[in-house]
């Protein structure tokens, strides 16, 4: 069997939405699945949102997936990472540059592991931000969590 987690990135893709994460509860009973679609034109930092049909139709086509692959769950959920999406990989950051964002260091840098502040970029495995204190710049390797940090 192929990796679960390849899988439903291959279905979801294919159905013209981004796979942001996938997670499993310890027995893999329990199966949630986050989405998102960029907006037209593929606009940096902008997504256009996804939808309780966009939803519904991805749901649909891993349900029907995971019979023909003999995968067995109890239950399946689909939805939005949230205004406060996760970023995951290096593309997510250049994706959102611009964007506010909280990130959350594996190893301090001093005695901080937690910065707040605008992305700047993401190039060669670092990510800067500008802060309030200035640049800072991390080994994408070091960064545990990172979220965007929506203003109201």
């Amino acid at each position: 069997m192929t990796d679960l987690a390849e899988l439903i990135g291959q279905t979801v893709n294919g159905l013209g939405y981004e796979l942001v994460d996938f997670e499993t509860s310890p027995r893999a009973r329990l199966l949630r699945v986050f989405i998102d679609r960029p907006a037209a034109g593929g606009a940096p930092g902008i997504r256009s949102g996804v939808t309780v049909d966009d939803c519904a139709t991805v749901s649909h086509q891993l349900t029907h997936l995971f019979l023909v692959e003999n995968i067995d769950y109890d239950r399946l959920e689909v939805s939005s990472p949230g205004l406060d999406r996760p970023l995951k990989r290096p593309e997510d950051y250049v994706r959102f540059a611009g964007a506010d964002v909280q990130v959350k260091l594996r190893i301090p840098e001093g005695v901080q592991r937690n910065f707040s502040g605008t992305i700047l970029g993401c190039a060669s495995g670092r990510l800067r931000i500008g802060t309030s204190a200035g640049e800072r710049e991390f080994a994408l390797d070091n960064v545990e969590k990172a979220r965007l940090a929506p203003k109201f």
